[in-house]
């Protein structure tokens, strides 16, 4: 037994989650499918979406999955980290920005 929580071969197991409703599953799968084929985005560029909202939301598997992704669809280091880059600075001004509800909020009590 591993002594963390997070296990690397979880992700392969992934489609598992399908055995208990397997009609929910199928909907979830094709649908993802659908929403990372080329379209008005490329797979390529998608994935590097993906990769970036992977570090937003923390999700270790997603970061993983799309790491791999974004490699075999051609993209490099600089690239992916560049994408990172962007989610950072995005989750990072969206922080600050909240800081005007926090003036505001001085403000009206007076302090």
């Amino acid at each position: 037994m591993h002594d963390h929580y997070y296990d690397s071969k979880d992700l392969g197991r992934f489609p598992e989650i399908g055995k208990a409703a397997p009609d929910l599953a199928k909907k979830f799968f094709d649908w993802y499918g659908a929403v990372f084929a080329d379209g008005a985005l490329s797979a390529r560029e998608k994935s590097l979406i993906a990769l970036a909202v992977a570090h937003t939301v923390q999700c270790p598997y997603c970061i993983d999955a799309y790491s791999n992704d974004c490699l075999a669809k051609g993209s490099d280091i600089e690239q992916m980290t560049e994408a990172i880059h962007v989610a950072a600075a995005i989750r990072g001004g969206s922080s600050l920005v909240h800081g005007t509800q926090m003036r505001a909020h001085v403000k009206k009590v007076g302090m």
